[in-house]
């Protein structure tokens, strides 16, 4: 004990880790089951980085042909990559092997998930709002570059599914005209499958890629402790105050306790069900022709935009070929990734809010952000949707054009019919609470007055359910002024479109005086 509190005393003196400690373990950490998804999105990626670590001992990167000679029997004396075959080794010969490929693949797919889902929810409440904005766009980029981890180390195998998604991928660069050949060359190391590109793959999933995972999560934390948590609405909470628990030592030990509960979610999936048999697909060979392999569902959609785009958009200029069912998917990506990243600075730019803002809004009470979110969830499930436009085809006995077809339609018509629904629907949810919020519950109970009227007698809301229902804002749409020239630009003009754009459809909510003459009149 006496060694513990020396040492102590001696790393304190020495770096002040006594007061950091202090300010952190103050530090509020609110109680909605919803900020969960961040913590699971954490901790699968240190169930990650723990069965890395194990593969990485035994995994050889390398391209090199060699025949099978593992315990697997159907493919006994096949001629294979290195790779392929240390893979197989891990699965069969190495003591826990397939449960660490597996545990890594599974929390790979939680952790893409649980930071979609989180980013879900932060931007539904407009937790993203100033002085947010930031960590949005820190946080799009980790999920940007979960999907780009998870691609790397699904191509690692060299088996016959990630040998056809980098065959897929060496199509879509050698698709850009003029440089995307040199592209492919010096990617692959060659004419494609080269002989580079597992090792080239290997690097970036092992060292550059979590390298910056790590840093962007570090400051990501960094960013959620000085600009505090959001948190709903209820009385006695203000922007200025977080209530919930102190991470020392209250919500520490529930961390450490959560912690365990999804590493041990993620073992027992892994034990339990089989994901990525490499063993069923072979070592890659360009020859057979598969049907019904698929992606991992986060690059589903990049797939699936391929599979969209009509045919025959191909034409010669210049002497190259332009072929734009492939450069026009790429293009709708990257500018739909752009709006998605830029988006705080977008809305807070059409709503000219310069407020920062600490409580999370109920998605009902933002219409216009609630629908544009729904449109473009449907606009990414039409896409990932066409990913698996084949087994639809065979599962359902249609046709492959017909299912096409009927998602190229969806593409399009899909996020508008689902923007139109999703407004209407907050909009009649607002009404419906401002109702509520002045009359209170309807029992059923009908009661006759002494003149003979009848009425239901409606039960009033307590403090908390009152205090939720009308514990928001309304916007109005920005005035157009003139400029310090006496002008009104285009600028101003379109900005001042979009404000009434996105402001033009509201309920105001309740006030103080209706709220009194309400309860005067019961």
């Amino acid at each position: 004990m006496r060694f513990t509190s020396a040492a102590a005393n001696y790393i304190d003196e020495r770096t002040s880790a006594s007061g950091f400690v202090r300010e952190l373990g103050r530090k509020i950490f609110p109680d909605h089951w919803s900020f969960m998804l961040g913590e699971v999105a954490l901790y699968s990626f240190v169930a990650i980085l723990l069965s890395g670590t194990f593969l990485t001992f035994f995994f050889d990167p390398s391209m090199t042909a060699t025949h099978y000679q593992g315990s697997y029997v159907p493919l006994k004396g096949v001629e294979m990559s290195v790779a392929y075959a240390s893979t197989l080794d891990i699965s069969f010969d190495i003591r826990g092997g397939l449960l660490m490929r597996q545990v890594h693949h599974w929390a790979a797919l939680l952790f893409v998930a649980s930071i979609g889902l989180h980013m879900l929810r932060v931007f539904f409440t407009g937790a993203f709002r100033k002085p947010r904005e930031i960590n949005w766009v820190i946080g799009f980029v980790l999920f940007i570059l979960a999907m780009a981890e998870g691609f790397t180390g699904y191509s690692l195998p060299d088996d016959l599914l990630s040998g056809n998604g980098l065959r897929i991928i060496d199509g879509m660069v050698k698709g850009m005209p003029v440089i995307g050949v040199w592209i492919s060359y010096l990617l692959f190391g060659g004419e494609f499958p080269g002989h580079d590109i597992v090792p080239r793959l290997y690097v970036l999933h092992i060292m550059l890629l979590p390298a910056i995972l790590i840093a962007l999560i570090g400051v990501h934390m960094l960013l959620l402790i000085v600009n505090k948590h959001t948190q709903f609405a209820a009385p006695g909470r203000t922007n200025q105050n977080v209530v919930g628990s102190p991470i020392l030592p209250v919500f520490a030990a529930k961390a450490g306790g959560f912690f365990f509960i999804v590493f041990g979610a993620i073992v027992l999936i892994a034990s339990v069900f089989t994901i990525n048999p490499i063993w069923n697909y072979g070592p890659y060979d360009p020859s057979p022709v598969s049907a019904g392999t698929q992606p991992d569902w986060y690059i589903g959609f990049a797939d699936g935009a391929l599979r969209l785009v009509p045919p025959h958009w191909e034409f010669v200029f210049l002497g190259y070929t332009w072929s734009m069912n492939i450069l026009i998917p790429i293009l709708v990506i990257m500018v739909f990734l752009v709006l998605v990243t830029f988006y705080p600075f977008i809305e807070a730019w059409i709503t000219g809010d310069k407020r920062e803002h600490h409580m999370a809004e109920r998605p009902r009470n933002a219409p216009t952000r609630t629908a544009i979110g729904a449109a473009g969830v449907t606009f990414y499930g039409v896409m990932w949707a066409g990913a698996s436009s084949d087994l639809m085809a065979t599962h359902f006995m249609l046709t492959i054009e017909g299912v096409i077809v009927a998602l190229q339609i969806s593409l399009i018509l899909g996020p508008i019919a689902a923007y139109i629904i999703t407004k209407r629907v907050c909009l009649a949810l607002q009404k419906k609470d401002r109702e509520i919020a002045l009359h209170g519950f309807e029992t059923g109970r009908i009661v006759r007055l002494p003149g003979g009227e009848y009425i239901e007698v409606h039960e009033p809301l307590n403090e908390y359910d009152r205090w939720r229902l009308v514990a928001h804002e309304t916007y109005r749409p920005l005035m157009i002024r003139p400029n310090e020239r006496g002008r009104i630009t285009v600028g101003q003009r379109v900005r001042a479109g979009l404000s009434r754009w996105f402001f033009e459809d509201r309920i105001e909510p309740v006030t103080r005086s209706e709220l009194e003459r309400a309860h005067h009149h019961e």
